[in-house]
């Protein structure tokens, strides 16, 4: 893996646990839609807003879907491809 690609990881995954208040394990692995309770869809726009801000990733809201945030590592995926 690539130093993009975890820096991508190590920031996301911090963004997550800093917007939902948790401090869990947050391996690409990691389901978050329907899975985390806190992963509501306030949490979903809280937590692009603060992608947008600290990564510099522009997201169109029409290339938001459930598939993206499936997983930790969906999310991930879907980010190195717009970065």
């Amino acid at each position: 893996m690539g130093r993009i690609q975890m820096n991508v990881l190590n920031e996301t995954t911090r963004i997550i646990k800093s917007v939902l208040n948790i401090d869990i394990l947050l391996s690409r692995d990691v389901p978050l839609l329907g899975a985390l309770p806190e992963f509501d869809s306030q949490a979903v726009v809280t937590i692009l807003t603060a992608i947008e801000e600290q990564l510099g990733i522009l997201i169109e809201d029409d290339e938001i879907t459930a598939e993206v945030f499936e997983t930790v590592g969906t999310l991930v995926d879907f980010l190195e491809q717009k970065a």
